[in-house]
């Protein structure tokens, strides 16, 4: 399954932010699809967008939940240093 977040320009984060969404959303995702290939890109675009690609729309529900709990927990993952 192939994941691609993209994040609107205008979204101040932190240097290292995305890459570090990328790992814990793989890491995430690799918990509840262990028998896929995950691949999780994400870049900057010119909106917010989730797309869920080789997935049910099911998967796609669940991959948005997972991008939702993980972003809300941040502070536990994130260390920007």
């Amino acid at each position: 399954m192939r994941v691609e977040v993209t994040i609107s320009k205008l979204t101040q984060l932190p240097p290292g932010a995305a890459d570090a969404l990328a790992c814990e959303l793989t890491r995430r995702i690799d918990q509840h699809y262990p028998d896929l290939s995950n691949q999780v890109t994400v870049r900057y675009a010119s909106a917010n967008n989730l797309s869920v690609f080789g997935g049910a729309k099911e998967d796609k529900e669940r991959v948005s939940e997972i991008l939702q709990e993980t972003w809300e927990s941040a502070d536990d993952w994130f260390n920007a240093s």
